[in-house]
Formats: structure tokens, sequence, C-alpha cells
């Protein structure tokens, strides 16, 4: 079983079950925790801001012209921001582990 790692706004850390071919967006609000997702995943929101941690930044695929243009209009943006919508899930991201950005 593939997992992510998902710290939540109030610091505590959740191990879900994750899949291939799923947005990480995805198995974030179908765990149940608190992402918003306004947009359902089309990059025309933020609301699925996380950071990623560092040791797992460079096994990304690179943002889009899109996702950057969608993270410069959020809060609280940092160096492991990412929109987790806009990252699929694969076999090579098991273990990987992310914390929901402030709403």
């Amino acid at each position: 079983m593939a997992v992510i790692h998902v710290t939540d706004r109030e610091g505590s850390t959740h191990t879900v079950e994750a899949k291939p071919g799923q947005k990480v967006m995805e198995i974030i609000r179908d765990a149940g925790l608190p992402i918003e997702a306004a947009c359902g995943g089309s990059c025309a929101c933020a609301t699925c801001h996380v950071y990623v941690a560092p040791e797992w930044i460079d096994r990304l695929a690179q943002q889009d012209d899109m996702e950057a243009d969608m993270l410069d209009l959020a809060d609280a943006v940092r160096d492991a921001s990412r929109l987790s919508c806009q990252i699929e899930f694969s076999e090579q991201l098991d273990g990987l582990t992310v914390e929901l950005a402030p709403e």
C-alpha cells in the first residue's frame, strides 16, 4: 500500500493511503482532511495549497505556468509551495510528505 503523510493545520500528521493516478488533492480530500479545493482540481484557485517537504521537491514534476500564476495569488507562499491538484501521485512518490498551507 502506497501512502502520503499530511500534516494538518493543527500540526497533526496523518498517513493516508494513496493510489497511483490520483491527484494529491483528491487523496487528501478523500481521507476527510480539511482541504477546500474549491475549483475541484482545475487549477483555477489556490485552496489546495500545500507545502512539500524539502526532500520531495526535486522528485515532483515542474510547475507549469498556470500553477505558478495561481500560486502568485495565494497567501503564505514558500519555496516549497505547490497546488496539490497539480501533483499526480505515482509509486515513485510513495511516502510523500506535505503540509496544508493556512487557509
